[in-house]
């Protein structure tokens, strides 16, 4: 899924640097900030997929990576032609969008630093068990 996430939004950059032509702001069009919480989500649910695929092989996956993808849409309640219009309509200016989808990557990493100080936490075996 991370593959095919990262092709989509390259193949946007690209095209849309390649082409003069403005792209209109399409209706209902996605917030940036909206926008922002649902690329973390769609990154968090990668992360889930491999997570899964990895440990129980991919072949053995009952759930689809694109499950995972319209789970997050279904989240949001943005409808797919939507999502991958306000995508196109904000990779038409290249600055806006990396400054979106950077903000994105810093969520998702100050969520991995926190899981992993958290995992490094030591724990207290000196009390005695509450059973």
């Amino acid at each position: 899924m991370k593959g095919k996430i990262f092709i989509f939004l390259t193949s946007i950059c690209i095209l849309s640097a390649c082409g003069d032509s403005f792209i209109e702001k399409p209706k209902g069009l996605i917030p940036e900030k909206k926008m922002v919480n649902m690329l973390v989500d769609l990154h968090l649910a990668d992360a889930i997929y491999e997570q899964r695929s990895n440990r129980l092989g991919v072949n053995d996956v009952k759930i689809k990576a694109e499950d995972f993808y319209y789970s997050v849409l279904k989240k949001y309640g943005v409808a797919d032609s939507v999502f991958e219009k306000s995508i196109v309509y904000y990779a038409s200016f290249p600055k806006d969008f990396e400054k979106i989808y950077a903000e994105a990557l810093d969520q998702v990493n100050l969520m991995r630093e926190a899981t992993e100080a958290k995992d490094l936490q030591p724990v207290d075996i000196s009390k005695e068990n509450p059973r």
